[in-house]
């Protein structure tokens, strides 16, 4: 091998050894839940309690959406670029209907529970009441369930008016909008009834009377 093969190849393994390091430093992402509430996401965890707590751990800049990968090509545009989150509560049945229609029709949501006084002032800090449900829709935010509105909501922002799901899809478990100590009695209660949730039938969404884009929606 002459000297210019040589270097090539040495050139070759340090950007491969210098690319592999890049990705090693990528994979350590931390959902951070600030004291007034406010989440943001770091690659080095908070030094202290007053800088916040970590929700969550994830992979590069898609943490938030790692549960996409496994769906086709366009609704994953979609979800991306639109994430659907919702907030609910116990003993709530407007938010069962809400989740029923989300399910149902096949949209790949996150799910996050109110049920402590923390998640009860983190929900005031966020939409500035506690009334549920409460769904996003990429920036759009909707108090209340409508079947309606939330279909013109969903259909303003591109997603499938049936089900494209995978027949193998299960949107990830609901988890408290404040995260609770692994291992307390909260936690454990939290995860039982998240369980209980899962299990339930689903109820078929009611027709709506107007698809359309309702004026002022806009992404």
């Amino acid at each position: 091998m002459n000297n210019n093969s040589q270097r090539t190849t040495a050139l070759l393994l340090g950007g491969a050894a210098l690319l592999c390091a890049l990705g090693a430093q990528a994979q350590a992402v931390y959902r951070i839940v600030g004291p007034d509430g406010k989440v943001t996401f770091s690659d080095k965890p908070p030094a202290n309690a007053q800088q916040g707590k970590v929700a969550t751990t994830g992979v590069g800049a898609a943490a938030a959406a790692s549960n996409n990968g496994s769906l086709p090509f366009e609704l994953r545009q979609v979800a991306t670029k639109y994430p659907v989150v919702l907030y609910t509560s116990e003993k709530c049945a407007p938010c069962d209907s809400g989740r029923s229609m989300l399910t149902s029709r096949g949209i790949p949501f996150s799910e996050r529970t109110v049920i402590t006084n923390e998640d009860r002032a983190a929900l005031q800090r966020l939409t500035g009441d506690t009334s549920l449900p409460y769904l996003t829709v990429g920036g759009q935010r909707i108090r209340g369930y409508s079947d309606s509105e939330w279909t013109q909501y969903l259909d303003a922002a591109g997603y499938p008016k049936s089900s494209a799901l995978p027949a193998a899809y299960k949107n990830a478990p609901p988890t408290p909008l404040v995260p609770l100590p692994t291992g307390s009695p909260a936690a454990k209660a939290a995860e039982k009834a998240a369980s209980a949730t899962a299990s339930e039938p689903v109820a078929p969404p009611q027709p709506t009377a107007n698809p359309a884009n309702p004026a002022g929606i806009t992404f």
